[in-house]
């Protein structure tokens, strides 16, 4: 099949290139001129493991390209994505639909035979019928059907997560748009993975519904770790004994900082938004949001007590600022509500992340950025583990303490325990939901 993908961002290009390795024929479609031109030149303008590799193979084997003209892409092709994105919009927490909007008012004016137009970016429910309305307005001689087909790729597993779905989630109007997408996603449904077909609403709903229900485990299990360090109990093994409940699960278990990313706090507050519109509030999923946001406060007070009350004057080495490990996203990261605090009281804070500085250069201003993490904790007042990276799970604890000024530690991804930093001479630990010492 021919598929025309409207968007190179995340979404759109894990998406795109995962299609063309079906072995479909996929042409993806941006406006911004620099994207396409690196795209072009075999650059992945975002960091994801594995993708490079696997676009450069579907480029030489003439399945995929890249380009600036939209009616040339959709020409012939069965179907259309929309993978543009949906920002929170300023001032009231609704997804902002400017530009799925205009894409498909775009491939309306473009589009010359029957076409399937499918929204793959996070709307709110309602916005394909929407979609549906703008196309046939547009172009009212068009022949056309809309589908919902919400993605769930996690940052850093995006390849695994497309090629191995939990399940696909498909939402149509009729059975002609449904053959068209059984076509599409007939290799995942060759090998026995789910495709749930539902109504267009339903699609919508599954994806809030979703990301809502796995930052209300990780926000649970934060509130949890706050009272274990009140009780004395070790918020590992809580989430241990919780997860063996299989009607619990282990996944989304692991106390922290909080959650950040291009989802969770985008979804959140957008499904909150509809609730409110539709006078049904989700009061957990507001407590959610409020609470994620205690959570990064109730940090830096961590921080600001391995710093005997005051960061003035302190240098502080900080390992890890993206979201989460094995990408380069900074969106709502915990580190810029962290840092930031950090920088606006007093301290000199360095930060070392494997692919955190071309976002995080303009998003954290008033830090250094070093390369290697011993030669970031050299000196420092308070060494900080804030993203889990690998690189920083087997670091040698004794040598960074031996080279700080004052070695501390706040290990706030609960990667070591106070035992092992003790043994390896820091004079203070904490992390999240553990005994610590001082």
């Amino acid at each position: 099949m021919k598929i025309a993908m409207i968007g190179t961002g995340y979404v759109g290009l894990v998406s795109g290139v995962c299609f063309s390795d079906f072995g479909h024929n996929v042409v993806c479609v941006d406006k911004d001129p620099r994207k396409i031109e690196k795209l072009e030149r075999g650059e992945v303008p975002i960091y994801e493991p594995g993708l490079d590799a696997l676009m450069a193979k579907n480029v030489e084997a003439g399945r995929l390209s890249f380009t600036l003209d939209l009616a040339t892409a959709i020409d012939g092709a069965q179907a259309v994505f929309i993978a543009v994105g949906t920002p929170t919009r300023r001032g009231d927490g609704h997804a902002d639909l400017t530009y799925v909007m205009a894409a498909a008012e775009e491939i309306a004016k473009a589009a010359k035979e029957y076409v399937v137009v499918v929204t793959k970016s996070t709307v709110p429910v309602g916005t394909n019928r929407k979609v549906r309305d703008v196309v046939a307005a547009a172009n009212p001689q068009l022949d056309f059907d809309v589908a919902s087909n919400p993605e769930f790729l996690r940052e850093g597993a995006a390849i695994d997560d497309f090629m191995k779905p939990d399940r696909v989630v498909v939402g149509v109007e009729n059975d002609r748009a449904a053959q068209v997408m059984s076509e599409i996603y007939r290799p995942l449904y060759l090998r026995d993975f789910p495709i749930v077909t539902t109504d267009l609403e339903s699609a919508e709903m599954i994806k809030y519904a979703a990301n809502a229900f796995l930052a209300t485990k990780i926000t649970f299990i934060n509130e949890i770790a706050a009272l274990c360090e009140k009780v004395g109990a070790d918020v590992k093994q809580v989430s241990k004994g919780m997860g063996m409940d299989n009607r619990i699960g282990n996944k989304f278990l692991h106390a922290g900082p909080g959650y950040g990313g291009s989802c969770f706090p985008k979804d959140t507050k957008a499904l909150a938004r509809i609730g409110q519109e539709y006078a049904s509030p989700m009061h957990i999923t507001e407590a959610v949001i409020a609470v994620n946001e205690d959570t990064k406060r109730r940090m830096i007070g961590k921080l600001q007590d391995l710093c005997d009350g005051s960061f003035n004057g302190k240098t502080i080495t900080v390992l890890g600022v993206t979201f989460k490990p094995n990408t380069d996203d900074m969106r709502d990261a915990p580190s810029l509500t962290i840092v930031p605090a950090l920088v606006g009281g007093g301290a000199k804070v360095r930060v070392c992340d494997p692919q955190g500085q071309h976002e995080g250069e303009a998003l954290l201003p008033g830090v250094q950025w070093y390369d290697d993490p011993y030669e970031a904790a050299s000196e420092s007042d308070l060494l900080v583990l804030l993203t889990e990276w690998n690189e920083f799970r087997a670091l040698d604890l004794d040598q960074i303490a031996g080279s700080m000024a004052r070695p501390a530690m706040a290990d706030l991804r609960n990667i070591y325990n106070a035992s092992v930093a003790r043994n390896a001479g820091f004079v203070a630990y904490e992390s999240v939901g553990r005994v610590g010492f001082a």
